[in-house]
């Protein structure tokens, strides 16, 4: 198979062995892979895939159709649309994954969107839901709400009836968020302005604590899923103490099977029949076939998208083994 592959920082499309499905996995033939900001951290040499995982080849979510199962796979059968998240692997044609890992893809939504659909739907209402309980009529604030799981967080908060204010740095972009479901958006200076705010959604990292710490509401939390901006800050903690408020922090990719499983049972219960309805949906920014990773990977690192950037692997539905 052929793959998006990692070397010394540099990115080439080679080939590698076809995987074979284990003891309760499934074999997918990938069609389509979104890009994350992980996977660009690993490109550099600060995030290596976690144990079980191609060190090489990067990938983070995927959509494709089963082509084989493992002993003991029984959850989805073979020709089966479907998507998952992984600790690496998907940006190639084939990937062996646990069935546990996998979702179904709603009819829907197309390759494109389902690529880059789970890694940051599950990472959004993970964290909104699961971690900081962002309740209906709640105020929410979103940092980088022009990336994949920022979009995904503005549409989920509108389709509970929170109100959200997300910050935008690239002024083109911000009507875009804006038909997603933000009640306000803004540039990132000066956010505080417009609180006090419920929930944070902190996807920008160190840079901004200190000034979202004095933009709770009381009672409020924040949630740190993307330290872009940097990784260290200064906290004043009387601040905090005052706000009764709670900082809280998240990871997905090194959770183990059945954290992550978990999640997904969550996305596929209260998410994907949003899918279904038309209420939600993924913002493409560009796709790019597989032999173009290259290009793609610049466009994520680029400023001003809107959406996802994905990898489509097989567009004419055939592997290159």
């Amino acid at each position: 198979m052929r793959a998006v592959t990692f070397s010394d920082g540099s990115i080439s499309i080679d080939q590698h062995p076809d995987p074979t499905p284990g003891v309760g996995e499934v074999l997918v033939a990938i069609r389509a892979a979104g890009l994350n900001g992980a996977d660009v951290l690993q490109r550099k040499g600060f995030y290596p895939a976690p144990a079980g995982s191609p060190p090489d080849i990067p990938g983070l979510e995927f959509a494709g159709e089963v082509v084989d199962l493992g002993p003991d796979a029984a959850r989805f059968a073979i020709g089966e649309r479907v998507m998952a998240i992984a600790g690496g692997g998907g940006q190639a044609e084939l990937i062996a994954v646990h069935e546990r890992a996998l979702m179904p893809v709603p009819a829907a939504v197309d390759w494109a969107a389902a690529g880059g659909l789970p890694e940051v739907f599950t990472t959004a209402h993970d964290a909104l839901f699961t971690q900081a309980a962002l309740g209906s009529g709640e105020r929410l604030l979103v940092h980088g709400a022009a990336g994949g799981v920022g979009t995904a967080a503005v549409q989920l908060a509108a389709a509970i009836g929170a109100t959200t204010t997300a910050t935008v740095r690239n002024e083109d972009s911000r009507a875009g968020v804006e038909s997603l479901g933000a009640t306000l958006v803004i540039e990132p200076e000066g956010f505080g302005e417009h609180g006090p705010f419920d929930v944070v959604l902190e996807l920008v990292g160190g840079p901004n604590i200190a000034a979202d710490v004095d933009a709770l509401a009381t009672g409020g939390r924040i949630v740190v899923i993307g330290v872009g901006g940097g990784a260290k800050a200064e906290l004043n903690l009387l601040a905090l103490m005052g706000k009764r408020g709670r900082i809280m922090a998240s990871t997905l990719r090194a959770r183990p099977l059945e954290e992550k499983a978990a999640a997904l049972r969550a996305v596929e219960r209260h998410v994907l029949p949003l899918f279904e309805s038309g209420e939600i949906d993924v913002p493409i920014a560009a796709t790019y076939p597989l032999e173009d990773a290259e290009a793609a990977y610049e466009h994520f690192t680029t400023p001003g998208k809107l959406g996802k950037v994905v990898l489509m692997a097989q567009p004419n539905g055939t592997v290159n083994g």
